[in-house]
Parts: C-alpha cells; structure tokens; sequence
C-alpha cells in the first residue's frame, strides 16, 4: 500500500487536520454539546500518546478504511458481523452464561456488520502502534501480525471444518503463559468484594455508595429509570430469566467514569436483589445509552440500520452474536425514546495488561491466542445471532477468500498496519494541534472558553 497516505489525504497536514476535526465534529457533535467537560475529558486522554488517540477515534479509522481498496471482500466477507473497535487492548475476561471463566474479545459498543478485515486491520495498526511504543523494529511488528493472522486463518478453518463452534473457548484448561495467569488471578475476584467496594449496608440492606462517578437521582428521574428497567425485564430471553424476586430493585444512582470511547453517554447503575436474598449475591445492573455504532456511519445498508430498534437493541444483539453464552442478564430498554443497553457489573472481568509485555518472545504467545479469539467471535456469529443478517457460515466465507493466499494475506495486513500506524502517529499530532487551538467543534482545550 505504497500510495495509503495520499489515498487518505494524510500526506497534506493542512487538509488532514481538517479531516480530523470535521470527522470528530460530525462524529460527537450532539455528545460535545450535551455534555463538553466529558469531551474534554475524552479529548484529554486522546491527547496523552498515539495509542490513546487511535483509541478514541474508530470514527476516524472507518472514514479512513472506508475509501481503501480491500481485495478480500465479497458478497459474503463485506456483511459479517465485526466486533467494530478491535484493538488490542480489548481483549479480557469474564464469566460466560454457563460459569465457566474464559478470555475473548471484549466492549462491543461499537459492534455491527461490515468487512471482516476491518477488525483484523484494526488490530493490526493497534499492534503496530504498541510495538513502536516498546521501541521494537517494524521486522518484530511484521512478525507479530503474522503470527495473529496465522492462528486467527487456523482456527477459521477449523471452525469451518467441525461444528460447535461455540463450545470452543479459551478458559483454564485450554490456555498457558500469559493468558492463563491472566484467568488465574481473575478468579481471586470475588462478587463479596465489589459489592463492598460499590455500597454499603443500610439497615438489613445495601444502597450503593457515595462517591466520583456517583450521581443521587430525584424522584422524577428514579422513576423513570426504574420504568425502563422494568422495560428491560422482557428483553431477557426466557431461557435466562430468575424468579421475579431476583429483579427488586434497591437503589438506583446516575454513574459516568467509563474510557476513552463511551464519554458523554448517560448511564446508571442498577442494585437488584439477584439469585437469592442473600446480600452477599445482590447485583449490579448497568445501564448505559447506546452509542452510534462507528461502522454504522459507513456501512450504508439500509436493510442493516432498519433491523435494530436503537443502538441499545443493536448492542445487545451484536454481543449476543459475538460473544458465545453472553451475560445471562443482556438486555435492553429506552429512555425519552433513546435506547440503552443492559448488563451485569461482573466482578469476574480484567483486560488484557501490555504493559509489562515487552520482548518479543513475550508477545508472539499471546498473538496466537488473540488470533483465535477473533476467528471465534467472526465464527460463533451465524449461529449465535437471533437475526436474520447474516445468512451463511462466516468460518466458510472467509477460508474461501482467503484459500490459498494465507502469506498474501498476512503480507497484506502487516503492510497496512505499519502504514497506517504511520498515519495515526502523525494524526495524532495533528489532533493535538487542533484540540490546542479550539477547531474542534465548541470543545476547547480550557474549560473557561468552552
């Protein structure tokens, strides 16, 4: 991809600047002028490395990525469910609906149908990106989209050779290294110690506590939100419902404090009563507006758009597609007309650390486990999903494509991720300027002008 930079407009810093901030402009617009502090916020935390720039701007990366040539998409492979923010810090842990304790891909807020090489390209620029923050050579980089594109081909084909795909997971007993003391020191978690760390005893029971991030609602607004929960309640497929009992609800607060990518969106927390009355097994509940999906905004498909609800209901569905035996307690609701999505605080959850992954021989490892867990969340899609979307076996369509040409295809992938990283590098300089400057839509750098 010789001509990438000048196909994006990047080898013009002037016009590429402008790009970035009519992008992020027509992006968060309604956020920004809802809430500017949380964007600020946002664009603060953008601004401390490339890394959390290319974080913060999927909206960036798919206006990019939409205008390349992509000789892997077909009818099949552009109309794939995708998990939409693939980086590679959004990977981690969690309870599946069985209890089992597993490691996948994780945050599927930005989660719709599209090319699945876009996950792929993103992850990619991601590792490049965290490479040259560890100052390795582009030849180590090479070699680690290499080794990820190789296990994630391997696993399609085999997924497209058996079936079950959603049987298989990586959990205790199918992981090493790494990954598997990862799950080790996440099943140290206990729901015991949220709970005591989130409320605190009132009477005989629990309310949650005070605090940053903690809003105490009025009445008006309790009952609203309560209204919605009970909204949310027949959103729960019958298979994974509790007794009545289990959904009192015993407090209700206004929450903000999430990362990089959900700043603006309103959200609450949720205290039921849980499995049983004991206090020990209550549960949180959160509550969170649907955000526009970034592949949403160039996937043009209106067949797509017109089957969610609301981005809550898109949500909800997209994980359930993704991510085999979702939270039990996924849901949705709406609130004024604007959809939420609805799940547990699980306790049970912790994101894959870079940071003390350093050398080479550390990282290649881990690669081939993130590899497989995307081929799984691409897989287990046609036959987790409640949708009519998608028609047909991913694993199939992809080894089809992709039949014959594996090298290609990982020499395809790393040369995009070590040009576009290059890009993103520059890019985020750019945005630091702008956002510096006050050409970022009514968000300035000072809270006083704003």
């Amino acid at each position: 991809m010789p001509e990438l930079a000048r196909l994006l407009g990047a080898d013009d810093p002037v016009v590429r600047r402008g790009w970035i901030s009519e992008t992020l402009v027509s992006t968060f617009a309604e956020l920004m002028d809802r809430d500017p502090a949380a964007f600020r916020t946002k664009f603060r935390k953008m601004a401390a490395d490339p890394f959390a720039f290319y974080r913060g701007s999927a909206c960036l990366f798919y206006a990019d990525v939409v205008r390349l040539p992509d000789p892997w998409a077909d009818e099949r492979t552009s109309r794939v469910w995708i998990q939409g923010d693939l980086h590679a810090q959004n990977f981690g842990t969690y309870m599946d609906g069985s209890g089992v304790l597993v490691f996948d891909v994780n945050d599927f807020d930005e989660a719709y149908l599209g090319h699945f090489t876009w996950d792929l390209q993103r992850f990619a620029a991601s590792l490049a990106l965290l490479g040259w923050s560890k100052a390795l050579p582009d030849a180590d980089i090479v070699d680690f989209v290499a080794r990820a594109a190789a296990s994630y081909l391997d696993q399609v084909r085999i997924f497209a050779r058996s079936d079950g795909d959603s049987r298989y997971s990586l959990r205790l007993a199918t992981t090493e290294g790494t990954i598997h003391e990862l799950l080790q020191q996440t099943r140290l978690s206990s729901r015991a110690a949220m709970l005591d760390r989130m409320t605190e005893a009132e009477g005989y029971d629990r309310r949650f506590r005070g605090g940053a991030g903690v809003r105490r609602l009025d009445a008006a607004e309790r009952e609203k939100v309560e209204a919605a929960f009970h909204r949310y309640l027949d959103t729960i497929p019958v298979e994974n419902r509790m007794r009545d009992v289990a959904y009192t609800v015993k407090d209700v607060v206004g929450s903000s404090g999430f990362g990089i990518g959900s700043a603006g969106l309103p959200a609450y927390n949720i205290l039921i009563e849980g499995p049983t009355e004991a206090l020990e097994n209550d549960t949180v509940l959160s509550m969170k507006q649907g955000n526009v999906a970034a592949p949403s905004r160039v996937v043009t498909d209106e067949h797509i758009r017109d089957h969610f609800r609301h981005h809550g209901h898109r949500t909800a569905v997209s994980q359930r597609a993704l991510q085999a035996h979702a939270d039990p307690l996924l849901g949705y609701t709406e609130i004024d007309g604007v959809g939420y999505v609805v799940d547990e605080l699980s306790p049970y959850e912790a994101d894959l650390d870079w940071q003390d992954l350093t050398e080479p021989e550390e990282i290649l490892p881990v690669l081939d486990f993130l590899g497989r867990a995307m081929a799984k969340v691409h897989c287990v899609s046609d036959a987790q999903s409640d949708s009519k979307l998608v028609q047909f076996q991913t694993e199939e369509a992809i080894a089809s494509v992709v039949s014959g040409r594996e090298e290609e295809f990982a020499a395809w992938l790393a040369d995009f991720a070590l040009r576009y990283a290059d890009v993103v590098r520059d890019d985020y300089r750019l945005f630091v300027d702008a956002f510096r400057n006050g050409e970022i839509g009514g968000v300035k750098s000072t809270a006083g002008v704003a």
